[in-house]
C-alpha cells in the first residue's frame, strides 16, 4: 500500500502543480487514497521531494533528481566529524555549514531528532550514542 501510494504521489507531482501538503492530500483522495498530513509529510521525506519554483514562478513539489549533487555538496563542505554522547558535530568550511545541514536533512532523515547549523559547524542530535557513532563512521568514509 505504501509503495503504491508513494508511486501515486510521484505521478501527481509530475502531472500537477502541487503547492502544499493539503493540495497533495486532496489529489491523493481523488485517486482513492485517504491519508493524514503526517503520512504525506513522511512520504515527502522518504521520496526526497522538495519545493522548487516552476516555470510559472509558483513554489511546488518536485522530486530531487540528482542525489549525486547533494552527496557532492555534503562531501565538499565537511572538514571533520566527531561526536559526544548523542550529538554529532560536523566541522565545515567557513560559510558552508548551512548547505551541509540542509543537504544532510534531505539525504539522512532517519533516526535524527534535529539539526542546527552555524557558519562552520553543524550539530546533529540523534537518539543514542550508538547512532551517533555509526553516523560518524559513515561520514568519515565520505570525507
Amino acid at each position: 500500500m505504501k509503495r503504491k501510494r508513494q508511486s501515486e504521489i510521484l505521478s501527481i507531482i509530475k502531472e500537477q502543480t502541487i503547492e502544499n501538503q493539503e493540495m497533495l492530500i486532496k489529489a491523493l483522495a481523488k485517486r482513492g487514497y485517504t491519508v493524514t498530513q503526517a503520512t504525506v509529510s513522511r512520504d515527502i521525506n522518504e521520496l526526497h521531494i522538495e519545493k522548487n519554483i516552476n516555470e510559472d514562478g509558483i513554489g511546488c513539489y518536485s522530486q530531487v533528481s540528482d542525489k549525486k549533487n547533494y552527496d557532492n555538496i555534503f562531501q565538499h563542505s565537511i572538514v571533520s566529524v566527531d561526536y559526544a554522547m548523542n550529538i554529532v558535530c560536523l566541522k565545515c568550511r567557513s560559510g558552508l555549514a548551512n548547505a551541509a545541514c540542509a543537504t544532510f536533512d534531505i539525504l539522512y532523515p532517519d533516526h535524527v531528532v534535529g539539526t542546527i547549523a552555524g557558519d562552520d559547524t553543524v550539530f546533529i542530535l540523534v537518539r543514542s550514542e550508538t547512532e551517533a557513532k555509526e553516523l560518524c563512521e559513515k561520514f568519515r568514509k565520505m570525507v
